[in-house]
């Protein structure tokens, strides 16, 4: 991006965090913190914020939503829904969806545009095979590298005219809406994305459908659903839903996002002297990986005011810097802390010992390539990390220093090298910084907010 497209701010003495930009990448340069202490409020949870535009569309009344997260990600099914013809009214305290009933969306003007969100891509490619309209569906390049055969499979046994327009199973895709059939779908791989999708299109089809996990992957969807007015069951690693439901418009509060707030609970736990409480965070047990490991490592967080009276459980979570051993990370804990993992390799670097993650392929189809991302970078720093097949192997201990790190786009390398970089030596500059906007737009103005009070 262009050195005049964003302004820069002061210099913050403790992170020592500026924005500047070369060639087309927006740059963040930032060295070691002081102690970090005080409150932070994280943005509503990603995968809830698409799930209630997308069930709030297909319900019968207005739907309203506050603590919505307006990244870029959810603001592009946003965009989707509008084009399918459902009013949504975002302003600045909740986001309003008129929804039209389950037989109620019409036909697009022209092409949707998912942008980043792979969530958004998957999701909607459910809803679409049911209808009686024919809609394509493209996204920008990291979504039209990121593989759609494990919803496009699904969706053909079940009767849906699904195509990859370049024929190399991603998108654009073409979508004809057909008669769609249940089925019992045996998933190869525990994904949220795949389950939901699947379970949408059951919604429209002619006799209950449903899907087994190889191991239980997050269950907002179901949980969304039921609320909503649907029948779904959960037995085990096996989610089914009845079809043709009346879905009726609800109020929902979004918790705050697990994921977002990973970065501070690393930030809490490894710059000396800090204490952060961060409020109203969703806690559902197939998403809280991340709490369990650290506390496996060693982590001082204790939960507070929990609430388990909206489904969705939450807590504020009180973190202090401790001191973190190495650990194992494998098998079905995987799926519950999929998107945090980046930040667990991050830990175990300054933790004693060895930590290993396993049975974590998934990374290699995110936003970028986790594994390779994380390697490359961890090591230009100092870190003493080797990739596997299905995860990485760290030994916990040597010294970090800063260096040149490449985001490459993806919100989640950029917002954990920003929390490695406070508690290693030197200047780290994170190329491609502004990322972050796809799940976390304010996530270096609450950085700088909790350092110390000179910043």
């Amino acid at each position: 991006m262009s050195a005049d497209t964003y302004e820069k701010r002061p210099r913050c003495p403790d992170t020592g965090a500026t924005p500047d930009c070369h060639k087309e990448y927006f740059t963040m340069k930032f060295t070691r913190a002081e102690a970090l202490k005080g409150t932070v409020t994280v943005p509503g949870d990603k995968s809830i914020s698409h799930r209630c535009i997308m069930f709030g569309a297909l319900s019968d009344g207005t739907t309203r939503v506050t603590n919505f997260l307006k990244g870029a990600d959810c603001l592009s099914t946003i965009q989707c829904f509008r084009k399918l013809g459902i009013r949504i009214d975002d302003t600045a305290d909740e986001i309003l969806i008129h929804g039209k009933g389950l037989h109620g969306l019409t036909a697009p003007g022209g092409p949707l545009d998912t942008g980043n969100s792979g969530t958004t891509t998957r999701l909607i490619c459910g809803i679409l095979a049911g209808q009686d309209f024919t809609t394509s569906l493209n996204g920008d390049a990291s979504i039209q590298s990121r593989p759609m055969k494990r919803v496009m499979d699904p969706l053909s046994r079940m009767g849906a005219r699904i195509e990859s327009l370049r024929h190399n199973d991603c998108a654009p895709l073409l979508i004809s809406g057909s008669p769609l059939h249940g089925i019992h779908y045996q998933s190869p791989v525990a994904s949220a994305q795949v389950k939901s999708c699947i379970l949408l299109a059951g919604l429209y089809a002619d006799s209950p459908t449903s899907v087994t996990e190889p191991c239980r992957s997050r269950d907002h969807s179901e949980i969304l659903l039921r609320h909503f007015g649907a029948s779904v069951k959960t037995e085990g690693t096996t989610a089914s839903i009845e079809p043709e439901p009346a879905l009726h418009a609800q109020e929902i509060r979004v918790p705050g996002d697990i994921s977002s707030a990973a970065y501070f609970i690393a930030a809490g736990l490894l710059v000396q002297g800090s204490e952060i409480l961060i409020r109203n965070v969703g806690i559902n047990p197939t998403r809280d990986g991340l709490l369990r490991v650290c506390r496996d490592m060693g982590a001082d967080i204790t939960l507070l005011n929990e609430d388990r009276s909206q489904g969705e459980p939450t807590a504020d979570l009180l973190v202090r810097h401790s001191s973190l051993h190495g650990t194992t990370v494998e098998g079905a804990l995987i799926p519950t802390l999929i998107d945090e993992l980046p930040v667990v390799a991050a830990l175990a670097c300054f933790a004693r010992g060895t930590t290993v993650i396993r049975d974590a392929q998934e990374l290699k189809v995110k936003e970028s390539n986790r594994i390779d991302v994380m390697v490359k970078n961890l090591s230009a720093m100092g870190a003493q990390i080797t990739a596997t097949k299905d995860g990485m192997i760290i030994e916990g201990g040597a010294p970090l220093h800063g260096a040149v790190i490449d985001s490459r786009l993806d919100h989640r390398i950029a917002m954990t090298f920003a929390v490695a970089a406070l508690a290693a030596d030197g200047e780290t500059h994170i190329q491609g910084a502004d990322c972050v906007r796809i799940s976390y737009p304010g996530f270096y103005e609450d950085l700088h907010r909790l350092c110390h009070s000179s910043c």
